[in-house]
């Protein structure tokens, strides 16, 4: 015979675990919470899932306030990825479909990060995901750099601690901070409730883009929730695309948060542009690359070698008692690829890494002198290690972007300047940085007669020699050639007489009113008998034949004493 239902909510069950007595109803949640806590090394007498959870706000007589299950379904250890990994609060009252966005963009929380690394060994710790993704910070707190925009008092940082967010165009240098402030903007948003949703204009299309503000707009309707969506490289969307955002943006469907390294007034449609918030990031200073790294350094736990004891704690190279040789690093390594990574902290990171893998790999130690008058054997990463590691200096030019424009101009601003070393010095971060020798080539026979002009006539014919030169043999032998042409130029007179003579004859022509003047008759060529009839060529002197000079206008009549060499432009 069946109990009575009264009967079964007050009859006790006793957990198979923990031998804890508890009424039926909770037993089905306590005994899924002692499993996945690993209160007893018992195995459960049933491997069968347990489903049924208990009511919220429910709790076993007698059982802790603290020892109570969070809100939502159970997870079981199955799924875990270690013991104890259970839900975030509240996550049992969030639609799936927005726990998937708001996954998707979860960055990797600065401290959270750091005490992963604390517990693995220095192989690990540089395994999976590469440094500055591991390290990326998770809070404003932790953000280094752009003091200029995100300081203390700064409407930006204002605007985001009130989780006030505006479309904000973010541009900026690779490696500068943007995807880590939007990384930083989700968690935030995370915390008051907003959406938050990433795509990147590199695999994204238009069909995605209508998706996202599909569900945005039933987001704002049925639940009154905001959402942010971030565009990784939002350049790379055409015109046509970007114009999906504009009704959007404008009536706060979504608020719009793009990334770009090139600059949004020509990659941006200017009515975008208009409703968006441009922020200027700038490559990172020295300093804060050297406290990016320093942050790096200590969660890797290498010791730095040059700066006294003040990392003596994190000298093993590992965060648990191994048999791993302690690894150390050079200061003179780190402010050396502080100087190298030329404000890109995501090559700086990756560039540590990669020196330090290599060290690792070849397993060769050193004897070292410690600083409290000790000594040891480890691993030493040197200058030289961290130079080998970055192969290059990272010259940072995109002869198809800004950049590319940026130095040509200062190419051409020295030379007018009579500066040669100066002039030298932008002509090697263009050629340096893979740029064609013919467009610098090109640039310089227009410089020839813009800004030398008469003042030396031979100007022109060195221009052409060196784009020749250029032609026939190439970089990097043609590098030479261009340095003497510029190193020329910009010690040579200078002289724009013709340029803007001839500016003042644009500006006549644009400026006349009514019809052009007719080209006087005594000018105009009579090669029939019509035309000399009409009186075309009468009245012309050949100048050849007269020994003095000879007294005839070639200006039209209303331009008669005109002087476009005196004349100044307005």
């Amino acid at each position: 015979m069946e109990p009575a239902e009264g009967a079964e909510e007050e009859a006790l069950v006793r957990c198979p675990v923990c031998l804890r007595e508890l009424p039926g109803a909770h037993i089905n949640s306590h005994l899924d919470r002692c499993l996945q806590a690993g209160e007893a090394a018992a195995e459960p007498p049933s491997k069968r899932p347990r489903l049924a959870a208990a009511p919220p706000g429910s709790r076993a007589e007698g059982e802790p306030e603290e020892a109570r299950p969070e809100e939502g379904p159970p997870v079981f250890s199955l799924f875990q990825k270690g013991r104890g990994g259970g839900q975030s609060p509240g996550a049992g009252g969030r639609r799936s479909g927005a726990g998937r966005d708001e996954a998707a963009v979860q960055p990797g929380d600065g401290c959270s990060a750091a005490a992963a690394l604390r517990g693995a060994s220095l192989a690990q710790k540089l395994e999976g995901k590469p440094l500055a993704e591991q390290l990326r910070p998770g809070s404003l707190g932790d953000y280094v750099g752009q003091e200029r925009v995100l300081g203390a008092e700064t409407l930006l940082r204002s605007l985001l601690e009130s989780h006030e967010i505006p479309s904000l165009i973010l541009w900026g240098p690779p490696g500068c901070g943007k995807t880590t402030l939007a990384h930083i903007i989700a968690n935030n948003s995370k915390k008051n409730g907003t959406r938050f949703v990433t795509l990147s204009a590199t695999s994204a299309k238009t069909n995605d883009v209508r998706d996202v503000i599909s569900q945005a707009q039933n987001e704002r309707r049925l639940f009154k929730r905001k959402t942010i969506l971030f565009i990784d490289e939002i350049h790379r969307f055409n015109k046509s695309q970007q114009d999906t955002f504009l009704p959007h943006v404008e009536c706060g469907t979504v608020t719009l948060i793009g990334a770009t390294t090139e600059n949004p007034s020509f990659q941006v449609n200017a009515a975008l542009l208009s409703r968006c918030r441009v922020i200027v990031l700038e490559k990172l200073s020295v300093e804060a690359m050297e406290a990016i790294l320093m942050r790096a350094v200590r969660s890797l736990g290498l010791q730095v070698l040059g700066q006294g004891d003040q990392h003596g704690s994190s000298a093993t190279g590992s965060g648990s008692e191994s048999s791993e040789s302690p690894v150390f690093i050079e200061a003179k390594a780190l402010n050396t690829l502080a100087y190298l990574c030329d404000g890109d902290a995501r090559t700086g990171l990756n560039g540590l890494q990669l020196a330090v893998q290599a060290r690792l790999a070849a397993g060769k130690t050193t004897p070292l002198n410690i600083t409290k008058g000790g000594s040891a054997n480890g691993i030493l990463i040197t200058e030289e290690h961290v130079k080998e590691g970055l192969q290059r200096s990272h010259i940072l030019y995109d002869r198809a972007g800004e950049e590319h424009y940026n130095c040509i101009s200062a190419l051409h601003k020295s030379m007018r300047g009579s500066d040669e070393n100066a002039s030298l010095y932008w002509l090697a971060r263009m050629l340096e940085g893979g740029e064609d020798p013919l467009y610098v080539a090109r640039r310089l026979v227009r410089f020839a007669s813009e800004d030398i002009g008469l003042a030396d006539p031979l100007a022109l014919t060195q221009a052409v020699a060196a784009y020749q030169g250029c032609h026939f043999i190439g970089m990097p032998e043609c590098e030479v050639i261009l340095a003497q042409c510029v190193v020329y130029f910009a010690r040579a007179p200078k002289s724009i007489e013709v340029y803007r003579a001839y500016g003042n004859v644009k500006e006549c022509l644009r400026t006349h009113t009514g019809p052009l003047p007719p080209v006087p008759l005594h000018l105009r060529n009579a090669p029939t008998r019509l035309m000399k009839n009409l009186g075309y060529g009468k009245g012309y002197k050949y100048n050849p034949m007269y020994k003095e000079p000879v007294e005839q206008d070639y200006l039209p009549e209303e331009l008669k004493g005109t002087d476009f060499f005196k004349e100044q432009r307005t």
